[in-house]
């Protein structure tokens, strides 16, 4: 964990990423109640600090203690410092974000804690089987084909898509978006 959360730091560092809020998360966010909220490896909290001013309470998780010291102090944001990978979500949420992030362990937690209604924000990259991987992405950390859509084919889909995108960093990615809801 250590050896993670000083690569996590120095990332945070050396190549921040923007401030601005995911646009997915953006054009989707009317879909959810306001209420708790849980930001799944948070970062400096572009997507915590959006969150916190439309009213939610907001559980912003990350390894990286660098990144989550430049979300700010709120009273409606909640910073815990977690290993991802040994991490359980023990509370229900109304909405739960995972951007830029993967860990499939915690798949069926967020899945499992949203409360009746609630709506998940799930985006990531994924491989691309039509040509080469460009960029320094490990594969391990990428989802294959339709494997975001399969793990939460039981909530009401609300919009799905697969594409190629230039990331934040300036790479082409192929990225994979869910908004479901619990019903």
């Amino acid at each position: 964990m250590i050896e993670d959360k000083e690569r996590w730091n120095i990332r945070h560092v050396e190549k921040p990423m923007p401030h601005w809020v995911a646009p997915t998360l953006e054009k989707y966010i009317k879909e959810a109640n306001v209420g708790r909220a849980l930001d799944v490896a948070c970062g400096t909290g572009r997507n915590t600090h959006f969150l916190a001013d439309l009213g939610f309470v907001v559980d912003a998780i990350d390894l990286s203690d660098y990144a989550l010291s430049c979300i700010r102090e709120d009273a409606n944001i909640i910073k815990q410092e977690v290993d991802l990978d040994h991490y359980n979500i023990e509370e229900k949420y109304d909405l739960i974000i995972n951007i830029n992030y993967l860990n499939r362990s915690l798949m069926a937690q967020m899945r499992d804690a949203l409360k009746e209604g609630g709506v998940i924000l799930f985006e990531t990259f994924i491989q691309a089987h039509d040509k080469p991987e460009k960029g320094s992405m490990n594969p391990d950390y990428l989802l294959e084909k339709n494997e975001l859509l399969r793990a939460f084919c039981d909530l009401d889909i609300i919009y799905y898509e697969e594409k190629d995108i230039v990331n934040l960093r300036g790479e082409d990615a192929r990225l994979a978006t869910l908004v479901a809801r619990k019903s």
